[in-house]
């Protein structure tokens, strides 16, 4: 058992304990990776940067050699092979399907490295799992779990008593609040596919329980048969965002515990909170559809490109179980916040890990409170700057390093500025004449807002006057 007091809410148990690995030398954490067909959006960076944030925590109590990570990535799934479909028509689908996930995959680990994540231990593949997803389906089926319908296998919802344990609803709620597929060859409507045939346009394997025509796996198994593959039967950890809970979660639970007879599938369930952007869901008809390279690489919010350190501060503000308003102004505040912050520390190495009364690793043992982690973050901030000690940058970029942050240099955060900064003229050009508006009407607050808002896009202000006309005019440079 381990002494290391670190406290988690468990959405099964609905109740925050101490965390108890069940073996301290092995700690072991599985959350659910991208389905690898378009760019993820920032509601999938925020599972990614919370995680991130666990696995440091547990690496620092526990060991670097004693916690395993699997972030799986899903490149099997029917919004894949419309893709590839739509894409590549005139060739193999095999080859369709891997042209999209190759390009796709890449382009999710350029996004988040600039996020600052630690890449997870393993980072299993759909696809190189299916013989383990074929076995597991046998095992239900020899369990009396699961059945043969039209070339289809299913999980039998009706065989596991305490279905529904994880989203703590009953079937009948379930299925009055989800969308069901109605279908001849299901003995209910809440029973859910565990490998489906597959038409010439479709990825297939050799199918199990004795079906002849080739086909591929549900979703949901892909996880359970990779996090067995990778972490064992039961495990410590299991993450992802809320909206995972059910139908994904609960039916990964269902499959893994009647597959292998065991009470539970993993020691902890965590999910991280719901976002949505300037106060509305995200969503492609609202026209605020984010993706996180649109975030560091245009300038579609805010009109500017973001540093990734910025996203992450942003995301880290708000706990990870509470729903999160992502606007410009996170971002500005964040922005300027890493700023300050390197301004102060300079180039410095940072110091030693810290130890377990550190006030940040305090906090975030309390269920990764970042809040409290950031409180804390901006006292030694305030003290770092009153007092001055020669070890103190040092200690402080200790502290921020157990959230990810100032992981650089202030020579390379002020790189990145520039670079990220890849200015927008029209968009400087239009703030500047909002501001010289607000200026006019002499409202002293928005023209100072504008001022910080160009600051922190990188520009620098210059207020003057027209030598021919007298009228106030402004020139603007890019900050070095």
């Amino acid at each position: 058992m381990s002494s290391i007091d670190i406290k988690l809410y468990n959405s099964l148990t609905r109740s925050k304990t101490r965390f108890e690995p069940l073996d301290p030398q092995n700690v072991r954490m599985y959350v659910c990776g991208p389905t690898v067909y378009d760019y993820a959006h920032i509601g999938n960076a925020r599972p990614v940067i919370v995680f991130d944030v666990l696995f440091r925590l547990l690496r620092r109590h526990f060991g670097t050699d004693h916690v395993t990570y699997a972030r799986n990535i899903t490149d099997v799934d029917d919004k894949i092979n419309k893709r590839a479909n739509d894409e590549y028509p005139d060739i193999p689908i095999n080859k369709a399907i891997s042209e999209v996930t190759s390009r796709t995959e890449k382009q999710f680990h350029d996004d988040i490295e600039q996020l600052g994540v630690l890449p997870p231990t393993v980072e299993p593949r759909a696809t190189e799992h299916i013989a383990q997803m074929r076995v597991m389906i046998e095992q239900l089926i020899a369990n009396g779990h699961a059945y043969v319908g039209e070339n289809h296998v299913l999980f039998d919802v009706e065989s596991m008593p305490n279905y529904g344990s994880l989203a703590n609803r009953s079937v009948d709620e379930m299925e009055a609040g989800a969308r069901v597929d109605v279908a001849p060859y299901k003995k209910s409507p809440m029973d859910f596919v565990l490998w489906k045939p597959s038409s010439d346009k479709e990825p297939g394997w050799p199918s199990p329980a004795g079906i002849e025509v080739p086909g591929r796996p549900g979703w949901h198994i892909e996880c359970s048969a990779m996090s067995e593959e990778h972490l064992g039967k039961v495990f410590d950890i299991h993450g992802g965002g809320v909206d995972l809970v059910f139908p994904h979660h609960e039916n990964e639970l269902a499959q893994s515990c009647c597959a292998h007879g065991t009470e539970k599938m993993a020691q902890v369930w965590m999910h991280n909170g719901f976002l949505q952007v300037e106060g509305e869901k995200m969503s492609k008809s609202l026209g605020n559809f984010i993706t996180i390279n649109e975030l560091l690489d245009s300038t579609s919010f805010g009109d500017r490109k973001w540093p990734g350190e910025v996203l992450r501060l942003a995301m880290l503000t708000t706990h990870y179980r509470q729903p999160i308003d992502f606007t410009v102004k996170a971002l500005e505040v964040a922005e300027k916040t890493l700023s300050n912050w390197y301004n102060a520390i300079g180039d410095v190495d940072a110091a030693a890990e810290p130890t377990e009364n550190d006030d940040v690793d305090q906090a975030l043992r309390d269920d990764l409170n970042t809040p409290a982690a950031m409180a804390k973050l901006h006292a030694a901030f305030d003290d770092l700057r009153s007092n001055r000690n020669a070890d103190g940058p040092a200690r402080f970029k200790a502290m921020a390093n157990q959230l990810g942050f100032l992981e650089g240099t202030l020579s390379s955060w002020s790189d990145g500025l520039n670079r990220g900064a890849d200015i927008d003229e029209q968009a400087v050009n239009k703030l500047i004449i909002e501001r010289l508006a607000a200026r006019g009407e002499k409202n002293w607050a928005r023209s100072d807002e504008i001022r910080d808002r160009l600051s922190n896009m990188g520009v620098q202000l210059k207020d003057g006057r027209d030598p021919n006309t007298g009228e106030s005019i402004t020139t603007w440079e890019i900050k070095r």
